[in-house]
């Protein structure tokens, strides 16, 4: 029997390449006989370069960048196998976990980091680029990126404009020319799982504004500096960012990797598997065991479980899904190709004590083997 493992991460708990060791130990521990592929998943967010660069046997690549609040921080991404791909996920350079709490004002935080990684990548010789979007502490349109890849924003008195989305509205000239050569030979493949407009009342200040600090004032003012931005682009460079689906985007980056970059916005986890030519993968196997932390209603919206699920679905082959917690909601999911689905919770327990990585390993290890010992004893 050959078994491919595709688990995305139990968040909090145990990383992808964790949730496969465990799954891996439990059907060894029923059978040494199993042809096991493990395959470590993302669906775009964190955790996908990790899962990438394992997958492809890349390697990860530290740099110091310019962090959200202007300071330097290390920052991590990946070149996967081929030699030529970067992965990058944005959060790493310019990510809410690197903004203390009390310091949260998307106002002044800055993309220029993740320019600062983009740039390291190109000079390493990758011209491929995926990147994952998400996460973000800012809403400066992707400027920062842009002015750290040679793009130029100048005020009125022509001097750049500073860091951060209350820049936005000081814009009067943009200057495309000094642009990094080199980006003229790249391509961008963006994971992004959101359809959000750049600016209005359902676009980048007013729906992911609140949750990076932004007060109900500076929410507006935000979204001035946007539509201002998008005006100027449209003159300018003769480009409705504004109407590109996922433009607002992680603050906007959306809309700079999509209008100046020439970058496909995509869905996460079809472009994940697709870098990962999961396809091909899962054409010999018999069986396919994928999950997460928690399967419910969100599951069926495009995440990682369900990706993986439809590849198999086409081939005829049964997908086994295992969560940490499953909802009444995750009862769709048997009819877009799970063909059956699991908690490894197997006796009462406070949510810290399952997510105990310990416990959570065990739990994950011992449910597999007890499926397994079913299935191979089915096949006698």
């Amino acid at each position: 029997m050959k078994v491919l493992i595709a688990v995305d991460s139990f968040k909090g708990s145990l990383t992808s390449i964790e949730c496969s060791e465990a799954i891996k130990e439990g059907i060894q521990a029923v059978s040494k006989n199993a042809e096991i592929l493990s395959v470590p998943l993302a669906d775009g967010g964190e955790g996908t370069v990790e899962a990438l660069v394992h997958s492809t046997r890349g390697i990860f690549v530290e740099k110091e960048v310019t962090g959200p609040l202007g300071a330097k921080v290390h920052a991590t991404y990946g070149i996967l196998g081929t030699g030529h791909t970067a992965v990058i996920e944005v959060a790493a350079a310019c990510g809410l976990p690197l903004v203390p709490e009390g310091e949260r004002n998307p106002s002044i935080t800055t993309t220029y980091g993740v320019g600062e990684l983009i740039l390291d990548a190109i000079n390493r010789g990758c011209r491929d680029f995926v990147i994952g979007l998400g996460g973000s502490a800012t809403n400066d349109a992707g400027v920062g990126m842009l002015q750290a890849l040679g793009f130029s924003f100048q005020n009125k008195q022509q001097k750049e404009i500073g860091c951060g989305g209350g820049e936005l509205t000081k814009i009067r000239t943009i200057n495309t020319s000094r642009a990094h050569p080199a980006l003229r030979e790249c391509t961008f493949k963006v994971a992004c799982d959101v359809n959000n407009p750049l600016h209005g009342l359902n676009g980048a200040a007013y729906i992911f504004g609140p949750q990076k600090g932004a007060t109900s004032e500076m929410i507006k003012s935000l979204d001035q500096g946007l539509m201002h931005f998008a005006e100027l682009v449209s003159s300018v460079l003769i480009k409705n960012i504004q109407q590109i689906e996922g433009a607002g985007a992680a603050g906007g980056l959306g809309a700079a990797f999509a209008g100046f970059l020439n970058g496909q916005l995509l869905s996460g986890i079809d472009l994940i598997l697709n870098t990962l030519g999961m396809e091909a993968k899962i054409e010999s196997v018999n069986i396919v065991i994928t999950g997460e932390g928690k399967l419910d209603g969100q599951t069926s919206l495009g995440k990682a479980p369900l990706g993986v699920a439809r590849l198999a679905a086409k081939r005829g082959i049964p997908v086994i899904a295992l969560a940490g917690g499953v909802t009444k909601q995750a009862s769709t999911l048997n009819e877009l190709g799970i063909t059956s689905y699991f908690s490894i919770v197997n006796e009462p327990m406070s949510l810290g004590e399952a997510m105990d990585p310990k416990v959570a390993y065990d739990n994950l290890k011992m449910t597999t083997a007890q499926l397994f010992r079913l299935i191979f004893a089915m096949k006698k």
